[in-house]
């Protein structure tokens, strides 16, 4: 077998820079969760109470968030741990992702029960903290926008954060129908539409981050078409063992190995590979191995 040669640049993780905008954004969340939380029990209103509790989950969502990258970073100059514990940010917009599933569930079920006999809700005091909440929302909102594109952790809070924004407006729309023509069915359907909108958010981001625990390849990485570029690098005759995954968010990584034509020089091969790596599918850490051509293949892969 042919001498194994780690040709990329070290990984680098983006969480570090994303934990001022998550500490903003958890303070902000947290002190108006409980002010929403005392005004649903003095309201009787079950779509600001669900609204509490949609940012009850974003508290706990971004403090999870912030927990995996701490560790992260820290385990990172571990140096048993060698690829650190990166995908405790998967594992956490995992965990996001059932927490969000669980509090749409009790308040669709809730809403429910309430059809039956709609209590009175005082519209006034609803209104106004709908009102703030959506205020905090927006701020929160824009402290996690741009984190949301390079990260499945930021992304989980990033979802939390607008499935709650959308929350508060459909209160803030409860609380006018029931000052205005005092149809108390305002605020249970309100509440079952939170509880209905949040589902397909948090499905999509559990199967993002299923699909990296699995280690399936990146969505938009073709593996048939990485296997190719690699082919097609002069001097590669064969392309065998090919692993494409993504460690954690923003991080796609590869393994090959290339049996290379008989007096091919092999530094060539492996810098001419690294760049159709990063600059067709944009994977920047690969580890190629060079084996030389022969009637009988030198490396029989893995027995699995």
């Amino acid at each position: 077998m042919g001498a194994g040669h780690d040709h990329g640049s070290p990984l680098v993780w983006a969480g570090d820079r994303h934990r001022r905008p998550l500490w903003t954004a958890l303070g902000l969340l947290g002190l108006y969760m409980l002010v929403q939380a005392g005004a649903a029990w003095l309201t009787g209103s079950l779509a600001l109470l669900s609204d509490a509790g949609h940012m009850f989950t974003d508290v706990l969502g971004i403090g999870m968030a912030l927990a995996a990258i701490t560790a992260a970073g820290r385990a990172s100059r571990d140096p048993q741990r060698t690829f650190g514990l990166y995908r405790l940010e998967v594992l956490a917009a995992l965990a996001n992702a059932v927490l969000l599933s669980g509090v749409a569930v009790f308040v669709v079920v809730e809403s429910v029960r309430r059809f039956a006999d709609p209590p009175e809700v005082a519209a006034g005091p609803m209104l106004l903290v709908a009102a703030g909440g959506l205020v905090v929302n927006v701020l929160a909102f824009l402290l996690l926008r741009s984190g949301a594109k390079e990260s499945l952790n930021m992304r989980g809070a990033y979802l939390e954060v607008l499935g709650d924004l959308l929350g508060s407006v459909g209160v803030i729309v409860a609380a006018l129908v029931i000052a205005t023509t005092g149809w108390r069915y305002a605020d249970p359907i309100v509440a079952v539409t939170i509880g209905v909108l949040i589902l397909p958010r948090t499905w999509r981001l559990a199967m993002a981050a299923g699909r990296v625990l699995v280690q399936a390849a990146p969505p938009h990485v073709e593996v048939a078409a990485v296997r190719e570029r690699l082919a097609g690098v002069d001097g590669v005759t064969e392309v065998h063992d090919l692993h494409v995954w993504t460690l954690a968010s923003g991080m796609d990584v590869a393994s090959a190995h290339l049996n290379v034509a008989a007096g091919v020089d092999v530094a060539t091969v492996l810098v001419a590979a690294r760049r159709q790596l990063h600059d067709d599918f944009g994977i920047d850490h690969a580890t190629l191995q060079v084996e030389p051509a022969s009637p009988e293949r030198l490396c029989h892969g893995s027995s699995w």
